[in-house]
């Protein structure tokens, strides 16, 4: 399974903050607090005069910043404060922290709230009630929620606990020298860069307050675009702000009465409004649209009004890797005219984006780099973002998940599957034609692979990290959904002498689940796959799923589930599976994911050996019998569990079993996830893979266990199937493959429009995969597609299903046949 992505808006990321928190953290080894400057959190802005006469902000607030590439565990740890000049009696005052700091993301915690003030700070993710100095104090992020006893720099700095420590004004207790003192309208904050020399007067600077939370809101005036701004254009005009490459030139800077016309509003989520110039200038590479942030507070501007803008240019990034979007925060505008007709869009076709994908930048950042947007795609999007564009008649490539997102394609030409989706062939076939919709008013309308958005939809040009470039168009300003009533696929049933052996990631499936979710299941495999003989499944949970208690047997899961098959028409499904050592198999924590096999008792025997030592950590092997055939050493057992290839990773399950008398070894495979790589839109070109370096490792470990079994028996049927977490053109599926004597991928009998079982970004791709050995030459195959292009899921993979003639396999090879059902 793919990492997916949640919402554009910012909201919906606080969501996903949220579920990492508990899901996904990773917890980055903590940092010392003096000798060596952290390498991930960090103090960013200490702020002490909210609600002080003269104040904006009603509280004070400490925000941290994340200044590391994967999210970092706060739970247990506290923000703590100390007067500038701790007496004897002095004691830091404590707030507890819960949650985690995304990866290059920030986390704010709301103190001490005063009289005065007219704007609160955005929703913090943690709270407490100090009542830090305007002037002068410490602040320190600590490990553990016990009162700090230092009172001295010293002693601070060499407490083990301390992870950073901000001194500012004329605190004694502080990092080098301290920073500038504050006032009741200006705070302290660290350099964009995050850089820490824990010299706390080099690394902060005084300046206006700027609190932003985990989802990126910060305290926006909180009117919704503010009102008393100037009544005549001020020095700068949009193209301007957004400049000729990726960055604004004027990032950091405040900007007086920005001329535009409001081209949409967006009233969920990440909250705020598109202005675009209507005289724009001669560049093609300087944007005349620019998005406003008003942060929690609804927009108060309409489409149509002319208005002058005022507020600080910033570049907001969803996350680590992504691209930024040039904004306006603590927004003020004034309106000069109403009922404006709108800039005219900008078509999405063939003919306007570039087939060419990215410039590249040796895996670098390509931010610095000037714009080509006549050259490449992605160029072409950042140079009209914020602008109104618009696509005719689009047909739908991925559909619309719970997060009210879907992608359309612009070029209906552009590498086209059988069912009306855009295929990923290659790294360099990205598809340029792609682009989500996400309405700006939460109306995206339900569809599925194939449909159309007939007519014109149209909205500004957004990004968003968890699918690139979007359009946000309204209900008002969007397509006629028309349904071109795509439908599940079934499978023909095996005959008597064909194995059928399906796989089948059934996404984190376990007892907690909906009594629906196990009922479509089971009627995926019923119907849809005709009740195979053999299903190999992935991501089958524990029997209590995430709770992270020591539980790892999933007998009630399984229960469960082959009581649902019955339900639904099927056999009574035997299963067998290797428990996973508590914690140590990746996945959802405590979920403890593994792969298991059904099997049909009438159809499949399967041969039963104990291992020598404990089926968890003892690797299978391959033992030739006194008769010179090849066996496991153990059945079901595990490849090499406690090799690195397979650290925080499923291991392979292998299994012995007869049919008809044959018999065929079975891996079920689920190898580590793309969870860290850059995203194909990112702002690092070429993206960096880093993930598939393991998933190398997996497929040498795999294939030499291939090789000894068909060392041991050259004509030995094995089926090698399950969730491979990569596409069949990559490094780790053609270290499995590329020997001609091991393991053929099926995916690539199939004619090229139906290479697919998964649908990431509106591109159509292979995840799963089955593989055979030479010796299997009389088959039939099948990808059989139910969820992947459907916004209405039982799990995000479609299964495959391939039927083998056992008894004729060897004596003629295969000719595969394009023909599907």
């Amino acid at each position: 399974m793919q990492i997916h992505r949640p919402s554009a808006s910012r909201v919906a990321g606080a969501a996903f903050v949220a579920a990492a928190a508990t899901a996904a953290v990773i917890v980055a080894p903590l940092p010392a607090a003096f000798a060596t400057p952290s390498a991930n959190a960090v103090i960013s802005e200490a702020y002490g005069g909210g609600g002080n006469s003269g104040a904006t902000l009603t509280n004070d607030f400490v925000e941290l910043a994340n200044r590391s590439t994967a999210a970092y565990s706060l739970d247990g740890y506290s923000v703590q404060y100390l007067p500038a000049s701790a007496s004897a009696g002095s004691l830091w005052q404590v707030t507890p922290l819960t949650g985690a700091l995304p990866a290059g993301g920030t986390y704010l915690v709301g103190e001490g709230a005063g009289a005065g003030g007219t704007t609160a700070l955005p929703a913090a993710d943690a709270t407490g009630n100090t009542a830090m100095s305007a002037t002068a104090g410490t602040v320190a992020l600590v490990k553990g929620t016990t009162a700090l006893t230092c009172k001295t720099a010293a002693d601070c700095t060499g407490d083990a606990n301390v992870v950073d420590l901000l001194g500012y004004g004329t605190a004694v207790v502080r990092e080098g020298t301290a920073a500038p003192a504050t006032s009741n309208t200006t705070s302290v904050s660290r350099a964009a860069s995050l850089a820490d020399t824990d010299d706390n007067s080099a690394d902060f600077t005084a300046g206006t307050p700027t609190p932003t939370n985990s989802a990126g809101d910060t305290a926006s005036g909180g009117t919704g675009g503010g009102t008393g701004g100037p009544t005549a254009p001020g020095a700068f005009r949009i193209h301007d702000i957004q400049g000729t490459t990726r960055i604004s030139p004027l990032k950091g800077q405040s900007v007086v009465g920005v001329p535009g016309i409001v081209t949409a509003v967006r009233t969920t989520g990440s909250k705020g409004y598109w202005i675009q110039d209507p005289t724009p200038d001669a560049d093609p590479a300087t944007s005349e649209g620019l998005f406003v942030y008003t942060g929690s507070a609804t927009p108060t501007v309409s489409v149509g009004e002319s208005v002058l803008v005022s507020g600080k240019v910033s570049e907001y990034y969803p996350a680590s890797a992504a691209q930024s979007v040039t904004e306006l925060g603590s927004p003020v505008s004034t309106t000069l005219s109403t009922g404006n007709a709108l800039p005219d869009a900008v078509a999405l076709n063939a003919s306007t984006i570039p087939d060419e994908y990215t410039p590249t930048a040796g895996g670098g950042s390509i931010e610095g780099l000037t714009l080509q947007p006549t050259v490449y795609s992605q160029d072409f999007y950042e140079s009209i973002e914020g602008m109104r564009a618009s696509v005719s008649d689009a047909r739908v490539v991925g559909a619309t998940n719970t997060y009210g997102e879907m992608f359309v394609t612009a070029k209906p030409h552009e590498n086209p599957t059988q069912r009306g989706g855009t295929l990923y062939g290659g790294y360099d076939q990205q598809n340029t034609g792609r682009i989500e919709i996400v309405a700006a008013d939460g109306t995206t309308p339900v569809m599925n692979v194939g449909d159309k958005l007939s007519g014109t939809t149209t909205g500004p040009v957004d990004y968003s990290d968890f699918g690139g470039y979007l359009l946000a168009p309204s209900a008002a300003t969007t397509g006629t959904a028309v349904d071109n009533g795509l439908q599940q696929e079934v499978t023909r049933k095996q005959t008597h002498d064909e194995l059928a052996l399906a796989t089948y990631n059934v996404e984190n499936l376990d007892p907690t689940d909906s009594d629906d979710k196990f009922t479509r299941l089971a009627k995926g495999v019923v119907k849809n796959l005709s009740s195979p003989d053999i299903v190999t499944l992935e991501e089958i949970q524990d029997d209590n799923g995430a709770t992270d208690d020591g539980t790892v047997s999933a007998e009630e899961t399984l229960k469960k589930f082959t009581a649902a098959i019955v339900a639904a028409g099927g056999p009574k499904y035997a299963w067998r599976y290797v428990n996973p050592v508590n914690d140590e198999d990746g996945g959802e924590p405590g979920g403890n994911i593994r792969q298991v096999f059904l099997f049909n008792t009438k159809r499949v025997s399967f041969v039963d050996r104990a291992a020598s030592g404990d089926a968890s950590t003892t690797a299978v092997s391959v033992v030739k019998d006194r008769r010179g055939q090849a066996h496991l050493s153990a059945s079901p057992g595990r490849i090499d569990p406690a090799g690195a290839a397979w650290t925080d990773s499923r291991k392979p399950l292998v299994g012995e079993f007869v049919f008809q008398g044959q018999t065929v070894f079975v891996i079920a495979n689920h190898f580590i996830s793309k969870g860290g790589d850059d995203p194909i839109h990112g702002r690092y070109q070429e993206p960096t893979r880093s993930s598939e370096t393991q998933r190398g490792l997996q497929a040498e470990e795999e294939n030499a266990f291939v090789e000894s079994l068909l060392a041991a028996d050259p004509r030995a049927q094995i089926v090698a199937a399950g969730d491979l977490n990569d596409f069949e053109f990559s490094d780790a599926v053609k270290t499995l493959t590329d020997d001609g004597n091991d393991l053929t991928d099926l995916i690539n009998t199939l004619p090229v429009s139906q290479r697919y079982s998964y649908v990431y970004d509106g591109n159509s791709q292979t995840l799963d995969h089955i593989l055979t050995s030479p010796s299997i030459t009389h088959y039939d195959y099948d990808v059989v597609h139910i969820n992947s292009e459907f916004a209405d899921q039982a799990s995000d993979h479609d299964p495959q299903v391939v039927r083998i003639d056992v008894k004729n396999c060897g004596r003629k090879a295969h000719q595969p046949n394009p023909h599907k059902r």
